[in-house]
């Protein structure tokens, strides 16, 4: 997937409230609605601030729950798993490179 740096989405349903987000914010939501139920990690997909872009998320009220999961291996411990549970339309996308999309 190319790398989203633009999103215009309808949030909540046909009447939603219509959201624009910009670089890592929009990034961030069009990897959790490309992954659906499943959901992402930031060890799936690597960004610098994953916490960060899902609190933005949810200050423009889309919806996303953090699952608290474990890993093992030689750094242990904990991870996010954030999954979209907010209706999303998507307006307007951009990527980098200047691609537009519905």
């Amino acid at each position: 997937m190319a790398d989203v740096t633009f999103m215009r989405v309808r949030v909540g349903g046909p009447d939603g409230q219509l959201v624009t987000l910009r670089g890592r914010v929009a990034w961030t939501l069009s990897h959790l609605i490309d992954a659906g139920e499943r959901g992402c990690t930031p060890i799936e997909r690597p960004a610098p601030r994953w916490s960060d872009y899902v609190f933005k998320l949810r200050k423009v009220g889309i919806l996303v729950e953090t699952i608290h999961e474990g890993h093992h291996g030689a750094y242990a411990g904990h991870h996010g798993r954030y999954v979209l549970r907010t209706e999303i339309e998507v307006v307007e996308r951009a990527f980098a490179g200047g691609e537009v999309a519905a």
